[in-house]
């Protein structure tokens, strides 16, 4: 068996559940070794078990995203480690308050930027020295079809996944010149929680699992991928490219 991602280091945010933790679990799967980031030490845990159970390695970080200096720590920290850092898969993510816009209050607005958009921001400030050590830094950013359809009474979340589109966009055309790939991946419709708080009516078995979707997560963080600035839709299996509108 062959190990397309040994001796990387990969760091996954929001990998305690659902998405980021099936690409954690893919990834270690893979050969990685997995820089676990959430807020939930029980669900990190439980991750480390499955991946050590496979014969993989992790190291846990319990982390608020929102504390922007942890992420700077955690950039240092990585630094003085390994010197690199190989793969960034940025999941972590919040759905906030599902009414109408006028509804809803500023600081809720905001709770949802500093999660999707600035913590992210800040992740792209603190990794990328790291990330340009490798000699093929990989980064992906989980976003949502919810940003291009600016769906309604999810204005917040849907805000903050264009933004994060638009960041994750600006940051690959600064780095096309480098190693450095810069990715965006659409789910779309997945069996986790998340999904289940904004459509509590659906039936889960009607939809992929984490599981599945990760492993289209994989081979976008290995070396042998060259696209950067692309936008893959795991709906159709496409990888797309961003074009002005008509």
């Amino acid at each position: 068996m062959t190990n397309p991602l040994a001796d990387r280091i990969a760091l996954v945010t929001g990998a305690s559940r659902g998405i980021g933790f099936a690409t954690a679990k893919a990834l270690a799967k893979a050969g990685a070794h997995i820089v676990a980031v959430a807020r939930t030490q029980g669900g990190l845990e439980e991750l480390d078990d499955e991946i050590r159970k496979e014969g993989g390695s992790a190291t846990l970080v319990p982390l608020n995203l929102t504390d922007s200096d942890g992420i700077a720590r955690l950039g240092a920290g990585l630094h003085e480690r390994y010197g690199k850092l190989d793969i960034l898969v940025g999941n972590a993510g919040v759905l906030g308050p599902s009414s109408p816009i006028g509804h809803i209050e500023l600081k809720a607005f905001n709770d949802v930027m500093a999660v999707n958009v600035s913590a992210n921001f800040q992740l792209i400030r603190c990794m990328e020295p790291l990330l340009k050590q490798s000699d093929a830094g990989r980064a992906v950013f989980i976003t949502s079809g919810a940003a291009n359809k600016a769906t309604a009474y999810v204005s917040p979340y849907a805000a903050s996944k264009a933004a994060l589109e638009t960041l994750a966009r600006a940051w690959a055309q600064e780095t096309a010149n480098t190693p450095l790939r810069v990715n965006l991946f659409n789910p779309g419709p997945v069996r986790t929680r998340m999904r289940a708080t904004l459509m509590p009516g659906e039936d889960p078995a009607t939809l992929d699992t984490a599981e599945q979707v990760a492993e289209f997560i994989v081979p976008m963080c290995a070396p042998g991928w060259t696209e950067t600035g692309k936008f893959y839709d795991y709906k159709t299996r496409t990888l797309m490219s961003f074009r002005p509108p008509a």
